[in-house]
C-alpha cells in the first residue's frame, strides 16, 4: 500500500480523495475526502514528532535523543507547528450552493474549541497539544 499525497505527480494541484474502502469489512466509501494536515510534513518532521511524542513532550529529552541542542529542539518543534497552522487548521472551506468558487473563512473560537476536541476524539491530536490550543482559543475568543 502507498503512502498518501497531497499533490499530484503531474502538475502539483491538490489531491482530492473520493474513495476509502475498510480492510476488515470491506465497506467502501465514496466522496470527497480531507487530508490529514500531517501529509505536509516530511518524513524528519514526523520522526521529530515521534520522538517528542516518547519524550512525552520533554524538550532535554528530546535534545539528548536527537543530539541535537536545546535551541534546535524549540526551532524545530515551532516549524512544525507554523507548517501545521498553514495547513488551514483555523479556516474551514465553504462551497456556496450555486456552485461558485469555494470562499475561506474563519472559524469562530466556539467552532475552533469543538474541533480540537474532536480531533482528539479522533486521534489526530494529542491532549497535551490540545491542551496548548484550547488556551490559544480562549485568549483570541469571546
Amino acid at each position: 500500500m502507498q503512502n498518501m499525497f497531497d499533490k499530484c505527480p503531474a502538475c502539483g494541484g491538490q489531491v482530492i480523495i473520493t474513495e476509502c474502502r475498510c480492510s476488515q469489512c470491506k465497506l467502501q466509501m465514496r466522496g470527497e475526502f480531507r487530508s490529514g494536515r500531517f501529509l505536509n510534513l516530511s518524513d524528519d518532521e514526523l520522526t521529530f514528532i515521534q520522538v517528542f511524542l516518547s519524550a512525552r513532550g520533554n524538550l532535554s529529552e528530546v535534545e539528548r535523543i536527537l543530539g541535537v541542542s536545546y535551541p534546535t529542539v524549540r526551532n524545530k518543534l515551532d516549524e512544525i507547528n507554523e507548517i501545521l497552522r498553514r495547513s488551514g487548521e483555523d479556516t474551514e472551506s465553504v462551497r456556496p450552493e450555486n456552485g461558485d468558487t469555494p470562499t475561506v473563512r474563519s472559524m469562530s473560537a466556539e467552532e475552533s474549541r469543538k474541533r480540537i476536541l474532536q480531533d482528539v476524539a479522533d486521534g489526530k491530536l494529542s491532549p497535551v497539544a490540545a491542551v496548548e490550543k484550547l488556551g490559544k482559543t480562549s485568549a483570541y475568543g469571546d
